[in-house]
């Protein structure tokens, strides 16, 4: 009989730990920041346990780079960070995205800009997680609101960044990174670990960027005899620079097309109370959680409300989102920044619905009662 699983009361930095190890991440380098030290505390005890290695680097750049290279080595490796440390990796991050090596990062928003409010929750890094890095690069972000959810989509981050070979960020604020909650560990070797695709068959015609139906190259698993040249310049199938227009061309939109041609695979959504909803608000981490309540209370009301939160927040959910919002007149964007996730609501509406903001920067979570007498008073006016 096969082990059960167990419930453990955790915090959402530990349940992040724990996931990795479950999705088979055997390599870990960071830096502690807070509020995201508790993942490399974490992992400081679970890597040894697991035969996996901890290494806590000189910064948080080391820190990705080591990663990466731990990744190249066929490694499943990860790092963590907050926002004065994300803003750094992002040369990394872009590294990564270009010469398409798997890696998680994991950045538990705090406040900003500079080292702002280290201990208080934001959600500032929506569009920095999106666009943080220079070029066109391709990049999947995953935005869990509970502790199980932390657990469950660090596997997922895993199995997408190794399936897909790009790098895939778990975002979260500090708010769920510091919340307790019971989640059910599944039992040791129960997890399905996801495996990248590696390089078979003749050594001498292998291409390390080959394209391939599903728009991702197989990689070379080191010591089988396949030689690899991996560079961050622009480059041709083989490895080797190119600036060559038509093939520069060619090896961006594979790059960029992994996410379209994978589309069903990375994205993931909640949509409650949307079938009839007047009113959607549209959300995520700890803003989304108040506005649940908000919409419950306000449906006790008679009030037609729903709740669009994206779990994929990169690439987001359009369709999904389209459909859910099919019946709303407004859509309320509730986030903990000067506004950033309404950029992208209203990019989808198009004009065509209203879109009202909910932003707060005071380093405070924003409350159900603030969500629910927004959708009141806009009830009212419709």
């Amino acid at each position: 009989m096969p082990s059960q699983s167990t419930a453990r009361d955790l915090q959402g930095n530990q349940a992040c730990a724990l996931g990795a190890v479950a999705a088979g991440c055997r390599f870990y380098a960071g830096y502690p920041i807070t509020p995201s030290s508790e993942i490399a505390e974490t992992m400081s005890v679970e890597m040894p346990r697991a035969g996996g290695v901890f290494v806590q680097m000189e910064d948080e750049i080391a820190s990705l780079g080591a990663v990466l290279g731990a990744s190249m080595g066929g490694a499943k490796a990860m790092t963590a960070t907050s926002g004065p440390g994300f803003s750094l990796k992002q040369e990394h991050i872009g590294y990564g995205a270009g010469a398409e090596i798997p890696c998680v990062i994991v950045n538990v928003m705090r406040g900003g800009p500079s080292t702002g409010l280290p201990t208080r929750p934001s959600q500032g890094d929506i569009m920095q997680s999106r666009w943080g890095t220079h070029g066109d690069h391709s990049v999947i972000v995953l935005a869990p609101a509970s502790v199980p959810e932390i657990f469950s989509e660090t596997i997922r981050a895993f199995a997408l960044s190794e399936r897909l070979r790009l790098p895939v960020i778990v975002l979260y604020d500090e708010v769920i990174g510091h919340l307790v909650e019971t989640v059910e560990i599944p039992a040791p070797g129960t997890v399905e670990v996801a495996d990248r695709k590696w390089a078979t068959g003749a050594a001498e015609s292998f291409q390390p960027y080959a394209v391939t139906d599903d728009l991702v190259p197989p990689m070379a698993r080191p010591g089988d005899g396949y030689r690899t040249h991996t560079t961050g310049l622009t480059h041709l199938e083989s490895g080797f620079p190119t600036q060559e227009p038509e093939c520069v061309e060619r090896i961006t939109r594979r790059i960029s097309g992994k996410l379209v041609h994978h589309r069903e695979l990375i994205e993931s959504y909640e949509a409650a109370g949307c079938e009839d909803a007047e009113i959607v608000v549209c959300a995520i981490g700890i803003s989304a959680r108040a506005a649940r309540r908000a919409v419950n209370a306000a449906r006790a009301q008679g009030i037609k409300a729903g709740l669009f939160r994206p779990i994929t927040l990169w690439p987001f959910p359009e369709s999904a989102f389209k459909s859910a919002t099919a019946s709303a007149r407004t859509i309320i964007v509730a986030e903990l920044n000067a506004g950033q996730l309404v950029l992208e609501i209203e990019r989808l509406c198009g004009g065509a619905r209203q879109v009202e903001s909910i932003a707060r920067v005071d380093g405070e979570p924003i409350e159900p009662a603030e969500i629910e007498a927004k959708i009141r008073e806009l009830s009212s006016h419709g």
